[in-house]
């Protein structure tokens, strides 16, 4: 699969940059982009939901009424859950709710979300570029250039880089990562990948 290079007009330079099938070609397995995408959000959960069980309740301990003659159930204490103000059943509890997943698993499931953009044609190379300092004004325009600026859009640098990434921080929709932070949900979560055409050649290298 090719896949043509443009430069930050959105003009094509005539370059062309082959798409190794073995990464963007292969059959995606949707379960391994479940369990990753079901462990990213799992691990950003705080896990710090608490509410009162009945011991907890700050209540008088004082039998609210007695036991036979009226009428109605007993009661023992004002912490029953079955009063206003009492105590919760089973309520939730500080807990942690990440998981292990395997590397090869989350490798996969990396790879699976890229084959399926790549199939969706949601895949753009771009020659590389950068901005002498921060500037917004001028990200959007490479964006608008691009045709992509209606859509969330995901772009991929080889490394890190501050002046890119501080033009787009304030945009929403569009996210700049570096090739060894790529995650299974960013890649799922964009419509449109932006890779610089040095990165394909490093993702191709490296996996």
């Amino acid at each position: 699969m090719e896949v043509v290079v443009l430069n930050k007009a959105g003009q094509d330079t005539g370059r062309k940059v082959v798409l190794d099938d073995s990464i963007f070609g292969f059959e995606p397995n949707d379960h391994a982009i479940y369990l990753d995408v079901k462990q990213y959000l799992a691990n950003k959960r705080q896990g710090t939901h608490k509410s009162k069980e009945r011991w907890e309740v700050a209540y008088s301990t004082r039998k609210i009424k007695r036991q036979k003659g009226t009428g109605g159930a007993r009661a023992g204490s004002i912490k029953s859950p079955t009063f206003v103000g009492g105590g919760r059943v089973f309520g939730p509890q500080p807990r942690d709710y990440s998981f292990k997943l395997n590397k090869k698993v989350k490798q996969l499931a990396r790879l699976s979300a890229i084959a399926y953009k790549a199939q969706q044609n949601g895949i753009v190379v771009v020659e590389d570029f950068g901005f002498e300092a921060p500037k917004t004004k001028e990200f959007v325009q490479i964006d608008k250039n691009l045709k992509i600026s209606d859509k969330k859009s995901l772009y991929i640098l080889t490394e890190q880089n501050k002046t890119i990434y501080l033009s787009s921080r304030n945009l929403e929709g569009k996210k700049v990562v570096s090739i060894s932070d790529l995650n299974t949900y960013d890649i799922v979560k964009a419509s449109v990948l932006v890779f610089m055409e040095s990165t394909i050649n490093a993702l191709q290298k490296n996996d």
